[in-house]
């Protein structure tokens, strides 16, 4: 058994840990957001994806670990929420941006990026405050808010993205696998897919009614304080 001192040491060091990584994160979705802005205001020979590329690449996988840090208890959160919620966006980012030509034009891309940069710089910002010691009530308003427009701009932005890979995916016949073959196995990825965003359906009321619920616990236990 660890003694309390070694306990506590141990105790700063996760938060320290999570202080540096919620400021790192809100700075990193700051940059994305600062280049998606300039990007339009100042557009240049480069597309909007090739622009944000490196910094959505970086920031966005990075977020795996937060499933590290809801499973060993470092914060308090469901291990299978955080996985959901971090999975469907390196879908998008790795498995469809990365993969297709077709996902980066049109509306889904700057719709995605708009709705995840504002989204993350607030939330990041209010766990690095939150940290180190208080959270301003307008970042905790603006957490427990702005998702009510932001959420379903974010999954139009998601599903527009996949919609348009998989007809990618499907002419050129990528990261599939038909029989006859050595392992004698069968795989479809536009298959998978269409099945990702057919789980939208039943998963995003879920989740959008949950930051309801969230935002009532928080906000309201802040006016009857």
């Amino acid at each position: 058994m660890a003694s309390p001192k070694t306990s506590r040491k141990e105790s700063l060091e996760v938060k320290y840990y999570l202080i540096g990584y919620n400021f790192v994160q809100t700075i990193g979705w700051s940059i994305i957001f600062y280049k998606l802005i300039f990007y339009y205001l100042s557009p240049g020979t480069k597309t909007l994806y090739d622009t944000v590329r490196c910094s959505l690449d970086i920031f966005q996988n990075a977020a795996v670990l937060e499933v590290v840090h809801a499973a060993t208890g470092m914060v308090k959160s469901s291990p299978i929420m955080t996985a959901f919620q971090v999975a469907s966006r390196v879908v998008v980012v790795c498995g469809v941006l990365m993969a297709t030509n077709a996902a980066r034009e049109g509306l889904g891309l700057p719709l995605a990026l708009l709705a995840w940069s504002i989204t993350e710089i607030i939330r990041y910002s209010n766990y690095f405050f939150n940290l180190i010691g208080s959270v301003p009530y307008f970042l905790k308003y603006l957490r427990y808010t702005t998702f009510i427009v932001l959420y379903p701009i974010g999954v139009t932005g998601e599903l527009l993205c996949i919609f348009k890979a998989q007809n990618e995916v499907g002419q050129r016949q990528l990261y599939s696998m038909k029989m006859p073959n050595n392992y004698n196995f069968i795989f479809n990825y536009q298959h998978l897919l269409w099945f990702l965003m057919l789980l939208y359906i039943p998963l995003f009321p879920q989740l959008y009614l949950y930051m309801f619920g969230q935002r009532k616990k928080a906000l309201g236990k802040q006016k009857s304080n």
